[in-house]
């Protein structure tokens, strides 16, 4: 048993600095970067969307070139790129589904079964929030979050809470466990990219 494709809204998170993706540390747009002739975020999207009711992009910049992807895009409601649950936090707000699941728009090759897996865990768990775990450990941006939680986010969020492991490690969460870490290998850099290919 899992939660059902319509019950989910997915979001692809774009919204970083990309520090370390520019060779001055000034920050560069992740998402747009090219990998096998697509920006990241195509790459994101295409695998994701098959598995959510509906998409949104999280970015807080080229706002116009992420809608040229044709999903809605948000940006975060807190200002200074204040990270990774921020976008979630948007997206929890924006979803009209019970769930939101979010990816990070630079690990193209997310699993194609990311949201049954996560929707099993949470409804086995009885728990409102999903991890997805590898023999790596735990990939917490790949989180799957009942929209009930946005208030208890937001709240977080404001207090000046920003990692992910420690918003829900309170919340006791559910686990699933892939075998293949390569799965949710992240391009952090240049030479990421580069080995990537």
């Amino acid at each position: 048993m899992s939660i059902g494709r319509d019950s989910i809204t997915g979001v692809v998170l774009a919204g970083g600095l990309g520090r370390r993706m520019s060779a001055d540390g000034q920050g560069t747009d992740k998402g747009l970067v090219t990998w096998r002739g697509q920006p990241l975020v195509a790459h994101a999207i295409a695998r994701l969307a098959p598995q959510v009711a509906s998409l949104l992009v999280n970015a807080n910049r080229s706002l116009d070139d992420y809608r040229r992807f044709g999903r809605p895009v948000i940006a975060d409601a807190i200002d200074g790129f204040a990270g990774p649950l921020a976008g979630v936090a948007s997206a929890l707000r924006a979803a009209e589904t019970p769930w939101v699941l979010s990816v990070p728009c630079d690990s193209p090759l997310l699993p194609t079964d990311l949201a049954e897996r996560l929707g099993a865990a949470a409804i086995e768990c009885g728990t409102r929030v999903a991890v997805a775990r590898t023999p790596d450990g735990a990939q917490p941006v790949f989180l799957l979050v009942a929209r009930s939680l946005e208030p208890h986010l937001s709240a977080w969020l404001t207090a000046g809470g920003r990692k992910i492991d420690a918003w829900y490690r309170e919340l006791d969460p559910a686990f699933a466990d892939f075998a293949d870490a390569s799965a949710f290998r992240n391009i952090n850099t240049r030479e990421d990219l580069d080995a990537l290919r």
